[in-house]
């Protein structure tokens, strides 16, 4: 039974009435032994100018809930087996899909977790934007342009006029999300959900979203359901936090009772896993002991190719005379926003790009012999950010766990199957797992396997470029223990990548911190977190997202709607930041930093 469209525009709450209500809300799968449901008996209530945080990790229901509500749902595969959900006085899920279409983007709008995925590459901007305003407002071309313009100002888009005529993909992530809030709120809709929002964001520029998802709420009272298995998020946002875990929630209530009174044994569990700042377990390494690794002036330059004949138009930079040393034993943490260098550096360690400089591996310099280039590639192994990516779908586990082996001609077959058992149940996998498939196992799993292929040939240096940053914070806990564990059994030493400032501080050494390029900062963990010199070690500090309601960062003052205030100077390059040379093993560079994003 489908609602009539002509109820739609007058569904309005009466005051004090709350704008979405969800009422034991069941949504199923269709399996062969029948339906499997996905969410289950999920009750809840928002009001206007609420934010309601839903937490939990991957594969809680947490997606699937707010692609419900959307009525986005893959059919007729999952659907909605029982419950209800109004906005206002519309039962949304006794809606049709012309109907539905009617309300998408109008009264309740979503942003997902990847805008790229979101917007159509072909389509400028400004052409998305104009289309989404007209298909809900009688808008003239010239109107709905005008109004397109004005979104982008408002979630402060540094020339709004040129991004209109830009495509998706020359904006940074930045950008693009802050493109998909402007969509959204065009309409003004009565609910804003924000699946998953700054996941994949740096955590500046986490702030930053986060910072304009509440100015924006303010000038227009949306509710706000913010997904997210970041708790330090959630007590940022959230007026009330929904628990969620393998489909039920588990507890609710307001974001201070959640933080400091948790009733439900997961949710403490949830909150004792979450990395915070000050409390970082890195020992500090003596002075003497010896470098396993050395890199000297190291430089990566990308040729841009363009026009009919492909010449070189222009290079890139990637990392401009970077030096550092890697002790035995040690983990050195790699820190900065996307797109500073901290992978090509990682990949220059891995002989997988070409580089100009000198890099040393044991004593050994790589783009020596061939012999050398080998020994190399034995003492040092790479952990990817993506473990699914990283492995052979088509092979099974302990294959990939022995190839190094087989590679480097290791070991009779016997020997490398003892081998891949004992390197199983170090990283705490069971014998029985040999024999799986990648995709039979967990995230978190898979990144072990990956861990056990790294260890495979007794490496002396790992190289791990993002390794739990894609994991929820429970499993990334034990990823983390599980490194610190094999770092004391094995001796080894880490180049630990991260843009998680609370998790290096958590795991380091010793940290470098990188900007366009180059080293900022280098210290130990102590020096760089307790006495940070340079600003933009400063400025990535102060931006982690405390998981503590008690703590959030006072709301700025209310802004007018026709006159929002730039989160960042007006000019697109503000000055250079005064620099200096700083001793005492606390090296701080001297270059300006161009912050116009």
């Amino acid at each position: 039974m489908t609602e009539t469209a002509a109820i739609l525009p007058g569904a309005e709450t009466a005051p004090g009435d709350p704008v979405l209500s969800v009422d034991g809300l069941t949504v199923s799968v269709r399996t062969e032994a029948g339906l499997h449901p996905l969410v289950e008996g999920l009750s809840f209530e928002l009001k206007r100018g609420e934010t309601l945080a839903i937490a939990g990790e991957s594969g809680s229901g947490k997606s699937i809930t707010s692609l419900a509500i959307m009525g986005l749902l893959p059919p007729p595969a999952v659907r909605v087996t029982a419950g209800r959900v109004r906005l206002g006085g519309t039962d949304l899920t006794r809606l049709g899909d012309e109907d539905m279409q009617k309300i998408r983007g109008d009264r309740i709008a979503m942003i997902f977790q990847e805008p790229m995925t979101s917007l159509n590459p072909v389509m400028t901007i400004g052409t998305q934007l104009v289309e989404a305003l007209e298909a809900h407002e009688p808008l003239t071309r010239a109107e709905a342009r005008v109004r397109a313009l004005a979104a982008l100002q408002a979630v402060r888009l540094t020339d709004a006029e040129r991004r209109m005529r830009q495509y998706p993909h020359e904006l940074s992530g930045g950008m693009r999300q802050r493109v998909m809030i402007a969509m959204a709120l065009a309409l003004r809709p009565d609910v804003l959900i924000a699946d998953e929002p700054t996941t994949a964001l740096d955590v500046t520029v986490q702030r930053e979203v986060l910072e304009l998802l509440r100015d924006l709420q303010r000038q227009t009272g949306t509710a706000i359901i913010l997904i997210t298995h970041d708790m330090g998020v959630v007590a940022e946002m959230a007026d009330r936090v929904i628990v969620m875990r393998a489909g039920r929630m588990v507890e609710q209530g307001d974001v201070r009772q959640i933080f400091h009174a948790p009733r439900a044994a997961y949710t403490k569990e949830l909150l004792a896993a979450v990395p915070r700042m000050g409390r970082g377990e890195g020992g500090v390494r003596q002075a003497e002991t010896p470098p396993i690794a050395r890199v000297a002036d190291l430089r990566v330059v990308y040729d841009i190719r363009g026009g009919l004949l492909g010449r070189v138009t222009h290079r890139v930079h990637a990392v401009a005379g970077v030096g550092f040393e890697i002790r035995q034993g040690e983990t050195f943490a790699l820190v900065g926003e996307s797109g500073c260098g901290k992978s090509t550096i990682a990949k220059a360690m891995a002989g997988l790009v070409p580089f100009a400089g000198t890099i040393e591996i044991g004593g050994l310099r790589l783009g020596g012999s061939a012999a050398d280039a080998q020994a190399v590639r034995r003492m040092a192994q790479l952990i990817f950010q993506d473990p699914m990516a990283s492995l052979d779908p088509r092979m099974r586990v302990g294959n990939l766990v022995a190839e190094p082996l087989v590679i480097h001609r290791i070991g009779s077959p016997a020997e490398r199957r003892e081998k891949v058992l004992d390197l199983f149940e170090r990283v705490g996998l069971s014998p029985e797992h040999v024999n799986r498939y990648p995709h039979e196992f967990s995230g978190g799993q898979r990144q072990r396997i990956c861990i056990a292929r790294a260890l495979a040939l007794g490496p002396r240096l790992i190289i791990a470029d993002e390794s739990v940053s894609a994991l929820d914070v429970s499993v990334q806990a034990r990823v983390l223990a599980l490194l610190r564990a094999l770092k004391d059994e094995f001796g080894v030493a880490y180049l630990f990548i991260s843009h998680d400032m609370a998790v290096v501080e958590n795991i380091a050494d010793r940290v470098a911190v990188m900007y366009l390029g180059q080293i900022v900062e280098l210290g130990t963990r102590a020096q760089v977190f307790g006495n940070p010199r340079h600003p933009y070690t400063r400025r990535l500090i102060d931006a982690v997202p405390i998981p503590d309601p008690e703590r959030r960062r006072p709301a700025r003052p209310a802004l007018a709607a026709e006159t929002p205030s730039p989160l960042w100077p007006a000019a697109e390059t503000p000055p250079a930041w005064p620099l200096s040379d700083i001793g005492g093993g606390h090296l701080v560079s001297s270059w300006g930093v161009a912050e116009g994003r």
